[in-house]
């Protein structure tokens, strides 16, 4: 995802410093609107253009080029740089006129969209309404202003940076007034502040302040990405049980046998106020084969990923050949690398370890994941060396979907197909995955976090070492998500397993999407029977939208997203009062309540209580048979819909 800053405001307000120093900090791209109007402008005068339909037909020959480096921001018109020229009083006295001709405001603005999009990072743009026409669309709106004084003292110390002879303050404010004054009676302003825009009146502020103000907001939007710090080394050195020390909690999987964590997995991390993601890999070997090279390929593409690498060696166990093979790799990514010795537990451990200068990666840093020695210096030296900005991104409001079911039915192939690459191990062998896989992926325009979960076999209070702490998180992945997909072979028979997992959904009161996978496997004999076994087996969600798919060649994968959106916005429906209890009362009235224990109970009247998942509260004088709270359930799906999502429906007794 690219973010886009749109800053808008009048002239001499400061715009342009603001946004190139925002820019260069988060190293984006920078992009002056005013330039591209005063090149146009330029082209007028060096062309005696007096009119829209020529400078047009003037701009096919000479197009005009912005160089987006916020470090050196550069503007060329039919090849030639007229940075400096466009800056001229001549252009500035003429800019305005130019730049209110609708012809060429239409023009600029499809180049200016153009230059957006082809950023990919993150791009600040500054000028005049982009947070209302150019950019309307932005992660964040800035409205910069300034009084009229302060706006001439900053626009006179521009002119004399760049060499030009300075007029008086009140001729200065008397510019930029007229030019305000001009463009508030166009019929069409380009002072507009945007309606979601923030004001930011920069009057009292220094540069720095203002830059800092703004880079507060983006850090509170969640805007800017965090630097990665990825822990790699051979299996069994510590490097999951370094994890869970920087992040603080046992997150990461841990058992005594090698080769536990395989896929790459993402954590975020804080520490002396610096947040950053921590990345576990698993086991890298230099000579392995089948899923083994599928862990130490995950781990590479982890490094080159990486703004800093943590390279773990077990202390106790010393230097080892697959070390100085892994350290190759290290050198070829000309990624920063941090030598961590673990297993150090007292000073004596300490002297042998300082044999590890013999890796040429530098001090070795001394420390007992295990135990926590040396944790807190660690950690002050990995915050110290990671930049200010990378290129992970943190939740901002992003839809959940978790991925379960079975081990082996394609869940990871379904991430990797909608990623479009490999975020996520696939392998023949069950059980693969282990821990969640938790991905951002762009699909249609918006982005989405995914997260691949481990295949459970049985419920975590029956499971046993890794296998217990699989299950453990893919049931909080169920609990975290909003809409969850239950994917299930549809090659295979339907198994009793699968029908523990879809009651775990259920019961979770999540959105479901079931997807039948492995299409290009059923023929026309499975077909009928699955149909049998689908009627027989899914009547508990018969509700939750079945789509037919292939993982693994893409097939109907575009099918998936809608029904996703479906069940989310079932998921969050509301229906009105005045509407639902019109409803019921035509309900009961046709099919009143049974009679229980001698007694008829009367429904008095019913009402929303929330939503995800949508919640019914019925008032009634006696208490409603289960059948008949079915039956209400049922009518209310006929009537309003609610499909891929779970309804509840309870019942309060009341005196009449």
């Amino acid at each position: 995802m690219t973010v886009v800053v749109a800053m808008d405001g009048p002239s001499g307000s400061g715009k342009s410093s603001t946004a190139k120093s925002i820019a260069k900090r988060a190293g984006w791209l920078y992009l002056d609107t005013g330039a591209l109007y005063r090149a146009a402008t330029w082209l007028t005068i060096d062309k005696a253009i007096d009119n829209a339909d020529e400078l047009l037909i003037a701009l096919k020959s000479s197009p005009i080029l912005f160089k987006t480096d916020p470090s050196n921001p550069l503007t060329f018109c039919g090849g030639v740089d007229v940075s400096e020229a466009i800056r001229s009083a001549e252009v500035t006295s003429a800019v305005s006129r130019v730049s209110s001709w609708p012809e060429l405001r239409k023009e600029l603005v499809a180049l200016q969209r153009v230059i957006i999009e082809s950023a990919k990072n993150g791009i600040v743009v500054e000028g005049r309404d982009i947070g209302t026409v150019v950019a309307p669309g932005a992660n964040l709106k800035i409205w910069l202003q300034a009084d009229i004084n302060a706006r001439a003292i900053r626009r006179d110390l521009e002119d004399k940076s760049r060499g030009l002879e300075s007029s008086s303050p009140d001729s200065v404010a008397a510019s930029l007034s007229n030019r305000d004054q001009v463009d508030s009676t166009r019929a069409v302003s380009p002072l507009r502040k945007a309606e979601d825009a923030i004001i930011v009146d920069s009057t009292n502020l220094t540069l720095d302040e203002t830059v800092a103000y703004i880079w507060n907001i983006l850090k509170s939007r969640s805007l800017i990405g965090l630097p990665r710090a990825v822990i790699v080394g051979r299996p069994n050195v510590g490097k999951s049980t370094l994890v869970n020390r920087i992040i603080g909690s046992r997150e990461a999987i841990i058992e005594d046998t090698p080769g536990v964590t395989r896929d790459r997995v993402s954590y975020e991390a804080e520490w002396n106020g610096k947040t950053f993601m921590v990345i576990d890999t698993g086991g890298w070997e230099p000579t392995s084969e089948g899923i083994a090279l599928k862990i130490s390929d995950a781990a590479e593409s982890a490094i080159s990923d990486a703004d800093l690498v943590l390279f773990v060696v077990d202390a106790q166990v010393g230097q080892q050949s697959d070390d100085d093979a892994l350290i190759s790799v290290l050198r070829k990514s000309k990624k920063p690398v941090m030598l961590i010795a673990n297993k150090v537990d007292s000073e004596k451990d300490e002297l042998d370890a300082h044999s590890l200068w013999n890796l040429g990666l530098g001090e070795p840093h001394f420390i007992s994941a295990a135990h926590g020695r040396g944790s807190g210096d660690l950690l002050d030296l990995i915050v110290s060396q990671l930049p200010e900005v990378g290129a992970s991104r943190i939740d901002d409001g992003y839809r959940r979907i978790a991925i379960v079911g079975r081990p082996n039915v394609g869940k990871s192939s379904l991430l990797n197909s909608f990623a479009g690459s490999t975020r996520s191990l696939v392998d023949d062998a069950e059980g693969t995955t282990r821990d969640p896989v938790d991905e951002l992926i762009d699909l249609g325009d918006k982005t989405w976090r995914f997260i691949d979960t481990a295949g459970i076999r049985r419920r975590a209070h029956q499971a046993s070492g890794s296998e217990y702490y699989a299950a453990l998180r893919t049931e909080r992945a169920i609990e975290n998500a909003e809409v969850v997909i239950m994917i299930i072979d549809a090659s295979t028979p339907i198994t009793e397993q699968d029908l523990r997992i879809i009651t775990m959904v259920e019961d979770s009161g999540k959105a479901l999407v079931i997807g039948l996978n492995k299409w290009d496997l059923v023929d026309e004999d499975r077909r009928v029977v699955l149909d049998k076994e689908t009627e027989r087996n899914f009547d508990q969600v018969e509700w939750a939208e079945r789509v037919n798919i292939s993982a693994k060649t893409g097939w109907h994968k575009d099918k998936l997203l809608p029904a996703i959106q479906r069940s989310l916005e079932s998921w969050e429906s509301r229906v009105p009062t005045g509407r639902l209890n019109s409803f019921l009362g035509q309900l009961i009235g046709s099919n009143p309540p049974p009679i229980r224990g001698g007694k008829q109970p009367k429904i008095l009247f019913a009402t929303q209580a929330g939503i995800a998942p949508p919640t019914f509260i019925v008032f009634a004088t006696e208490f409603l048979e289960a059948s008949y709270r079915r039956f209400i359930e049922r009518r209310l799906r006929e009537e309003f819909g609610f499909s891929g999502s779970p309804i509840r429906v309870s019942v309060r007794i009341r005196e009449r």
